[in-house]
């Protein structure tokens, strides 16, 4: 497969794709590819279809080996089948291997460390891989991080979206809040305990003080904990007594009233008028120039939550500076 087939493959978007689904019917192999979801804390959770699964097999393909012998020694399962190491660092070189075994035949377990496979996990490829080539997928549903948070936060479950991990920097954060901000649907993120202050401060840099949200952490464990407030109670709690183990922010979506009042609309302005408004800022306020240009910029986001280019705002206003002598 040339890089190209590879890359269009991956997408999902060559003609052949649908080619593709059309044909599983005429599969001739009894092979299959099965993403089963393991237990996200609470090892009772595994599901009976999951210890057969183990059981019997042919290859069993985990995102950690050593974990899965934990998890099959907890459950006092005996694992028969071949067992490959597949994660996201060898998922590309793999998968068609795999595949290939499965229409010799062979029933390929797919598992990740909790959860299920694909979401935040390895998986995806195989998935994608297995449909082009006409190849049987299906799920041994069980435990869901996400579904659970959303569950017991109280907030509105008939529409939500998810956003996977809070991004790791601060501008990108930022970004992702603001076009986040006139969501009308529950958002749910995972973050980890050591950037969970700094994404709550974020969050409440951009979103409204009293959104309702929750946070939960360690989902189905011993130390299982709820905290059920609002933006501005979660930072609070955050920073009073820090949370430890896996978290889920789950934020209520805005309201009715918040989208009619324009929470989240953005009005487009040029570096002209960016420009101009920094000029006023640092003659009313004594500020410099360029601390003005930063202020006015960070006030004025773009509709996909990005900032306008400093420094095109400020070429401008030393263009408008330049000028103004010619205009008097």
């Amino acid at each position: 497969m040339t890089n190209l087939e590879e890359s269009t493959s991956e997408q999902g978007t060559h003609p052949g794709a649908h080619d593709a689904v059309a044909s599983r019917a005429d599969f001739s192999g009894e092979g299959r590819v099965v993403l089963a979801a393991t237990p996200i804390g609470n090892v009772s959770d595994a599901s009976a279809r999951l210890v057969k699964l183990l059981q019997t097999a042919d290859i069993v393909a985990a995102e950690d080996t050593r974990r899965l012998f934990d998890l099959a020694n907890r459950l006092d399962v005996r694992v028969k089948g071949k067992v490959v190491a597949y994660h996201d660092h060898n998922e590309h070189m793999k998968a068609d291997g795999i595949l290939d075994d499965v229409e010799r035949g062979a029933t390929v377990l797919l598992v990740s460390d909790a959860g299920m496979p694909t979401i935040n996990d390895p998986g995806l490829t195989m998935v994608r891989r297995a449909i082009d080539r006409g190849i049987p997928v299906t799920c041994a549903p069980g435990p869901s991080a996400v579904l659970d948070a959303l569950a017991l936060s109280g907030l509105p479950t008939d529409r939500f979206c998810y956003e996977g991990f809070v991004p790791r920097k601060h501008s990108e954060r930022l970004q992702h809040f603001r076009s986040l901000l006139a969501e009308p649907r529950t958002i749910v993120f995972y973050e980890t305990p050591h950037r969970i202050e700094d994404a709550m401060e974020d969050l409440a840099s951009v979103f409204p003080a009293n959104r309702p949200m929750a946070l939960a952490r360690e989902l189905t464990k011993d130390y299982e904990e709820v905290r059920r407030s609002t933006v501005a109670g979660i930072l609070d709690s955050v920073k009073n007594d820090p949370p430890r183990g896996e978290l889920v922010l789950v934020i209520q979506g805005a309201s009715v009233e918040e989208i009619q009042e324009g929470v989240g609309a953005v009005t487009v302005l040029g570096a002209p008028d960016l420009a101009a408004l920094a000029q006023a800022r640092a003659q009313s306020e004594n500020i410099r120039i360029k601390d003005a240009i930063a202020q006015i910029v960070a006030e004025h986001p773009l509709p996909d939550g990005s900032l306008p280019n400093k420094k095109e705002v400020y070429n401008a206003a030393l263009s408008l500076t330049h000028h103004r002598p010619a205009q008097q």
